[in-house]
């Protein structure tokens, strides 16, 4: 294949096409995605011969030896400190009471308590774990079909990459070179306004099904049932509310802020009473095993990504693609559909670590600003939760119910639908994702 871009030819061979096709083999394989990633790596590495071999594993360590990393296990740990101190379920009973008084009450209060428990540990899975062992039997008691109850709870999930902090955001911005903390600020409209999209979703269907009925009450028993939800609950909200004033104060790091709600989380639990010494151990080992899957990705997929760009493969791509068309709104909507299908085949970590250098400089050709593309990639990428074939939250409620994917994903179609519009509003309405930057950044 010969690519052209103004005076560059970028040609591609054996050296680029095996790498990938060995790549995809050891995926369809179940070989862990490290381990593909890896094989490809050495394999390009090799045959190309664009830096020697000897420097894959100073690489290694290079790579994944940067500060912002370090927020990556220190809010995994949070969230995990948050379901075994009980402190999630006060989310969940302050949710509940925000919302016992509308049709479908309770489900409209499993999607907050995703997206609380989203702005604390940023990771969507834990959360698709956290939350559904809390409500889905409760949903299906409700009237909710376990199918739908568990897609329910497994779009709300999908928040634990789309709402900040999130662990997504802090690797973009590693790959591509750009503040984490400003990604955060970012992203807040954009995570909101998916949260948003997720409960008017269930809401409509609601409506449609007359799954939950809701309970009738006054304006003063509302307010006395919140009242004594938030006094028996309201210290809970001091993680999440550290987490966000340091960060969108610019006093804390987010790896500062997180090393802050992992203490805060800590003494609250022993204030409590619900955690002792004795839970250190397992919480630690947990959280290392969720970290021990990111990291390796992480290491191995950014020599690629160098090979990859000294191959000339980004420019190649860009020249590729405007070759066919010009159009920046059919370019964008070329960008998204890449996202999604990568989304829908390989976890989040290694379609950044891979597709954002590819991307990038594609969105700057159609004049796309840096973080505008960022938002829409995670967004995007965020969809790829609830879709087969890979679908993770999928499998995470699917492996917490026994539930089939199968039923499951195919309840999930509507969160998909309407998830899609936001991210479409993403890609071609800038406001969204820069209106909370200073001017300066915009």
């Amino acid at each position: 294949m010969l690519w052209n871009l103004q005076a560059q030819t970028v040609e591609l061979g054996w050296d680029f096409y095996f790498p990938v096709i060995v790549f995809v083999v050891f995926c369809s394989l179940a070989i862990p995605v490290w381990a593909a990633i890896g094989a490809a790596a050495i394999s390009m590495l090799l045959m190309s011969g664009t830096l020697p071999l000897s420097l894959l594993g100073e690489s290694l360590f290079d790579g994944i030896d940067a500060f912002a990393l370090t927020a990556v296990p220190l809010f995994i740990l949070t969230g995990d400190v948050l379901v075994r101190t009980g402190l999630s379920r006060k989310f969940l009973n302050v949710a509940e009471a925000l919302t016992c008084w509308a049709k479908g009450g309770f489900g409209s209060a499993t999607v907050l308590v995703c997206g609380m428990f989203s702005a604390i540990s940023g990771s969507d899975a834990a959360g698709a774990a956290a939350v559904g062992r809390m409500t889905i039997d409760r949903l299906v008691e409700s009237g909710y079909p376990r199918p739908y109850a568990c897609a329910l709870v497994a779009a709300g999930a999908c928040t634990g990459i789309l709402i900040p902090p999130s662990i997504a955001y802090i690797i973009i911005g590693l790959v591509l070179g750009i503040s984490a903390s400003t990604l955060f600020i970012a992203a807040l409209i954009p995570g909101i306004a998916i949260l948003l999209s997720i409960l008017v979703t269930n809401i409509v269907m609601n409506r449609i099904y007359a799954y939950e009925g809701g309970g009738r009450m006054t304006t003063r028993e509302w307010a006395v049932n919140l009242g004594r939800s938030l006094a028996s609950g309201w210290y809970a909200f001091l993680v999440p509310g550290i987490i966000f004033y340091g960060i969108f104060s610019g006093r804390l790091t987010p790896t500062e802020a997180g090393a802050t709600a992992v203490v805060v989380t800590i003494i609250l639990g022993f204030i409590l009473g619900t955690l002792k010494f004795s839970d250190f151990p397992a919480m630690l080992v947990s959280s290392a095993k969720v970290n021990g899957v990111i990291l390796p990705i992480i290491a191995f997929s950014l020599p690629l990504a160098q090979t990859l760009a000294i191959m000339g493969v980004p420019q190649g791509f860009v020249a590729a693609v405007t070759s066919l068309t010009e159009n920046p709104a059919l370019l964008t909507l070329l960008m998204i559909g890449i996202l999604i299908a990568a989304g829908c085949v390989m976890e989040t970590t290694p379609n950044i670590v891979i597709f954002a250098p590819i991307l990038k400089p594609l969105a700057d050709s159609i004049g796309m600003h840096e973080i505008q593309f960022c938002i829409m990639m995670i967004t995007a990428l965020g969809v790829g939760f609830i879709t087969p074939p890979l679908g993770l939250n999928l499998f995470v409620v699917s492996g917490i119910t026994g539930e089939s994917i199968l039923r499951i994903a195919s309840r999930a179609v509507p969160f998909v639908f309407f998830m899609l519009i936001v991210v479409l509003l993403i890609a071609y309405i800038p406001a969204i994702s820069l209106t909370m930057l200073p001017d300066n950044l915009k």
